[in-house]
């Protein structure tokens, strides 16, 4: 749950209640947005669990819900609970990647019409949000740095858009950019970070604020070393 997306403090609940079920009421739980930290009474020592790669497939964490609401309503047994978690575990993406680009590119190309784009500025959108989508894939794998990958995938889409509207496609470079980079906003890291803060998480709501910051700051610091070299 914790690698796709999902609130710390849900995955905690969802852990304990997991282990309630299957005979461990006095178990706890400690999450952040890299370690899990769990035992099962007072007395154990705690087992701690280093999350590497985080990256959003929400259907995943609906199957792990799922499996635990089954778990403690006793509708399944821990065997099976175990064998399904182990599904969901090796199961691939719910969406291809270049379904991801395609659906980027068409969000790019609507988000660029509802800032009050013309439509002739939201054809050029679809291809530079859907390229700028595609570069974030591709050098996250290569770098593994996320914001040295969002930086130039922004400065690429700024660059992407100056070139259309003078080439002619295209009139406002302002609503193609904005439109475009849309798809790299970090939405869900701002939603969880306030969820967890007002669930009383501190140290994860700032963590994952602190990380939408960065991401929102390579964003601006891409587009803006763009238009300061083309203007």
């Amino acid at each position: 749950m914790l690698q796709n997306g999902a609130e710390t403090y849900r995955v905690e609940d969802t852990m304990t209640r997991m282990a309630a079920a299957l005979g461990f009421p006095g178990a706890h739980s400690y999450v952040t947005p890299t370690v899990i930290m769990f035992t099962t009474s007072r007395t154990e020592q705690p087992k701690l669990f280093r999350i590497e790669e985080r990256t959003t497939d929400l259907q995943k964490v609906a199957e792990v819900n799922d499996i635990s609401r089954c778990l403690s309503q006793r509708q399944i047994t821990s065997a099976q609970a175990r064998e399904r978690l182990a599904l969901v575990d090796d199961a691939a993406h719910a969406y291809s990647v270049w379904l991801q680009i395609m659906a980027a590119a068409l969000a790019g190309g609507c988000f660029t019409i509802i800032f009050k784009g013309s439509f002739w500025d939201a054809l050029p959108a679809l291809f530079v949000s859907g390229l700028g989508y595609a570069s974030v894939v591709y050098l996250q794998r290569l770098v593994q740095i996320k914001f040295f990958a969002e930086l130039t995938a922004s400065a690429l889409i700024g660059l992407l858009s100056f070139l259309f509207v003078q080439a002619g496609i295209g009139s406002e470079t302002d609503k193609i950019i904005i439109g475009s980079v849309m798809p790299l906003v970090p939405g869900l890291l701002i939603t969880n970070a306030v969820r967890d803060l007002m669930a009383g998480h501190l140290i994860s709501g700032l963590s994952k604020g602190a990380e939408a910051f960065l991401t929102a700051f390579a964003i601006g610091t891409g587009i803006g070393l763009v238009l300061s070299f083309v203007s």
